[in-house]
């Protein structure tokens, strides 16, 4: 058993097993007076993960990266192209209606909106009644005893069971939206960007308010976020994802101090240090260039375009032509970079800078 700081304890056992995971769309093409079709937009590609229960695995990139697709097609919200989604030993994506069901009350899912996730023609109680309602729990006088209990959990009075979304704050409705993620006792909870409609003193509060309530109901967590610093502050483990794919995935202070994917060290490099002296010493990675359109991947390395390490470490043609696997570079570390162990160390790469490298400025 390993032990997490303050945060209770991860088990060994995989509750989610996620592998070869595809999830592509249909894309009309053409102009405005032509309607032929072009290749399929491959948001998740060929994607592939565990999450031990109890920990927080947080899942960080760029707009467009998959990063959200991926969570809906975890719980099954989007039916996957291809690949296979195992949670607790079950298959969901063979799985029929009735036992998706029975297997929801265990999977839930907080959005990034809570303005547009909580329907603003239902009470509080009856928001968060509905999933109550849906799996036949609590009824009668434990259901409304039950809204209590969950607006208290979530730090709300009960009596505002009776108010609408409208009357709430951007936080209190995020707590209101924990709540009825909460409501079915879960064990798996896939957080889409919790807190980035939030300001930045009650992004605090709510992050804070999801770690307590891992430690009080054991709770696992999908953290799907952008910000990095964020994502050290809760994750146990990072797995870093662009256009479709994982480039990085190892335990959260290891990744966050020595990346072993360019990726990633763009990505960090922007988080600022809370120390001026060193903040004056860094340098930013400034990537050129937008992120390719997943309808039209690069050959090879996805993230090669944008690389400038690819013209200095061996063969540039290797990374246009030969996709990399996610593989081991130190135990349970992966990476999906054909150099990931030559590359320099990450304090020289922010220190130094790359003024003669491409893709930097």
């Amino acid at each position: 058993m390993t032990l997490r700081d303050a945060q209770g304890a991860i088990s060994d056992r995989d509750l989610v097993v996620v592998s070869g995971l595809k999830m592509h769309f249909a894309a009309p093409g053409g102009s405005l007076f032509a309607s032929k079709k072009r290749g399929p937009v491959r948001a998740v590609d060929d994607v592939s993960f565990t999450v031990r229960a109890g920990e927080t695995l947080g899942l960080v990139g760029e707009s467009g990266s998959g990063k959200t697709t991926t969570g809906r097609a975890l719980l099954q919200l989007y039916r996957p192209t291809a690949g296979s989604v195992q949670f607790d030993g079950t298959e969901l994506t063979t799985a029929d209606v009735r036992t998706l069901r029975r297997m929801r009350r265990r999977m839930q899912m907080i959005f990034q909106d809570p303005n547009s996730s909580l329907d603003p023609r239902m009470t509080i109680s009856q928001i968060i009644g509905q999933p109550l309602s849906i799996h036949g729990l609590a009824p009668g006088k434990l259901r409304r005893a039950r809204i209590a209990e969950l607006l208290e959990t979530v730090g709300l009075e009960p009596a505002f069971a009776s108010r609408y979304p409208h009357q709430f704050s951007g936080g209190q409705r995020q707590r209101i939206g924990i709540a009825r993620a909460l409501a079915v006792e879960p064990t798996f909870i896939v957080c889409d960007e919790p807190v980035s409609a939030l300001d930045v003193s009650i992004q605090a509060q709510i992050i804070n308010l999801l770690r307590d309530l891992q430690t009080r109901f054991s709770l696992t967590y999908l953290f799907v976020a952008h910000d990095l610093a964020l994502v050290r502050h809760i994750s146990d483990r990072i797995a870093v994802m662009y256009l479709g794919k994982l480039m990085e995935l190892g335990p959260s202070e290891q990744v966050y101090q020595a990346p072993m994917h360019p990726y990633t060290r763009a990505l960090l490099s922007a988080v600022p240090v809370p120390q001026p002296a060193i903040e004056r010493r860094r340098r930013r990675i400034i990537l050129t260039g937008d992120i390719p359109s997943p309808a039209r991947p690069p050959s090879g390395c996805r993230f090669h375009t944008r690389c400038w390490h690819r013209e200095a470490l061996g063969n540039p043609a290797r990374c246009e032509e030969e996709e990399p696997l996610l593989r081991e570079v130190r135990g349970r570390w992966l990476s999906a970079c054909h150099y990931a162990e030559e590359l320099p160390s990450f304090e020289a790469s922010v220190a130094v800078g790359h003024e003669t490298s491409r893709g930097t400025k």
